[in-house]
């Protein structure tokens, strides 16, 4: 394990950045405290330090020597609304919301390798850091796009990690191309005939259709979608009815669709709506289709690809980094980065057995022992594309 030494001197600072982050959990551009504690430590490192964009996001600026080159390094700000039963001692102090996914440790981690970064100063360009709000459902990661982020902040690649406690601590997974899924989420409204329900002839019953486009919304996968092609439709929330001897007039369905391609999102799409209206027409009533696309998947670069396995291999050494892992449903809001800018996301192991709790358990916790393998994956990452960019330019 290659540790860059000017992070291992900032471990147990990491710690504590990260221990008041975590007891204090902000959600979805609501980040107010967590951006002002970030942008002061930044100022304090001496970074120029810009604030606002999306709100509560903050990006931190570096310069060193005389190239033009730039790359971003992102890291997520923002907390869940969930309960917390960690039990550990610096715990959410704000009642519902708890920092569930990791985010205060890659906060911290980008925190560490900014001040590593700005001590050594062995690059030559600039380094951005995007401290970004509301990953989680609200997609921050649009927002800064959308107001400038690449415009403001002119870069060539952009960069992302997320702490993946499936994974042994001490381990890196990434691979070229869909790395997560497209999150999309749907509404179905299903509307008949109210009635009595010891006089269900008198009704048309929205309960059948529920019945049968539950089932048949499962079909789209496993008859419309090539074998090797991946897709999963979830319907997660069904409401209807309020008493015990009534037929609802109305039934709602909500779910989420799940996708790499987007020639399979298309066709998913397609066949709910032709789902939707077919069971409707068999039991004579009428139903809708709200379908929205919520974060796109995230695909990465081959390039940029290439040269986080380069970093990730010097610091924890190639039997340690997964070049192919199977890529997850779960979505990421940095894929709307990665639509506009080349970049990689990658995976940083940080289990510790298999009792490890994953994340969005009320019982998860940030593995502190992951701290200094991923700043220290930043400075590798930025020391090797700058000075490679610098040499380049001399020769």
């Amino acid at each position: 394990m290659n540790i860059v030494p000017e992070v291992a001197s900032l471990n147990t600072e990491m710690c504590d950045w990260r221990h008041h982050i975590h007891a204090h959990p902000e959600t979805a551009f609501e980040e107010t405290a967590t951006s002002a504690f970030v942008a002061g430590k930044l100022e304090a490192i001496g970074l120029d330090v810009h604030t606002g964009l999306a709100k509560t996001g903050v990006v931190g600026v570096l310069r060193c020597g005389s190239s033009g080159d730039a790359i971003g390094l992102r890291a997520d700000m923002d907390a869940l609304h969930i309960a917390e039963r960690s039990g550990v001692a610096y715990a959410s102090r704000h009642e519902g919301r708890m920092h569930a996914c990791g985010h205060d440790g890659h906060t911290a981690m980008l925190l560490g390798a900014a001040k590593a970064l700005a001590r050594r100063r062995r690059f030559d360009g600039t380094v951005y850091f995007i401290f970004q709000p509301a990953e989680e459902n609200e997609g921050g990661g649009r927002v800064m796009v959308e107001e400038g982020l690449f415009d403001k902040f002119p870069m060539r690649a952009v960069y992302g990690m997320h702490n993946w406690p499936n994974k042994p601590l001490g381990s890196f997974a990434m691979r070229p191309g869909p790395l997560m899924g497209a999150y999309d989420v749907f509404e179905i409204v299903a509307t008949g005939k109210g009635a009595h329900a010891a006089m269900a002839y008198m009704g048309k019953d929205p309960m059948l259709f529920v019945a049968q486009a539950i089932n048949a919304l499962q079909t789209i996968v496993a008859r419309n979608l090539h074998p090797l092609a991946a897709g999963v439709v979830s319907v997660t929330q069904v409401h209807g009815g309020d008493t015990w001897n009534v037929i609802p007039q109305e039934v709602v369905l909500r779910g989420t669709v799940r996708t790499f391609d987007p020639a399979v999102q298309d066709l998913i799409e397609q066949r709910m709506r032709t789902i939707v209206a077919g069971v409707a027409a068999t039991f004579e009533m009428s139903a809708t289709v709200r379908y929205e696309r919520r974060y796109p998947a995230t695909v990465n670069a081959e390039n940029e690809t290439r040269h986080a396995l380069a970093a990730a291999t010097a610091v924890v050494g190639a039997e340690h980094v997964e070049t192919d892992p199977t890529p997850e449903m779960g979505s990421e809001d940095f894929a709307f980065m990665l639509q506009a800018k080349p970049g990689c996301y990658v995976w940083l192991g940080a289990g510790s057995g298999p009792d490890t709790h994953n994340i969005h358990s009320p019982h998860y916790d940030f593995n502190d022992r992951a701290l200094a393998i991923g700043a220290s994956y930043w400075v590798t990452l930025v020391e090797q594309q700058l000075a490679a960019a610098a040499a380049q330019k001399a020769a």
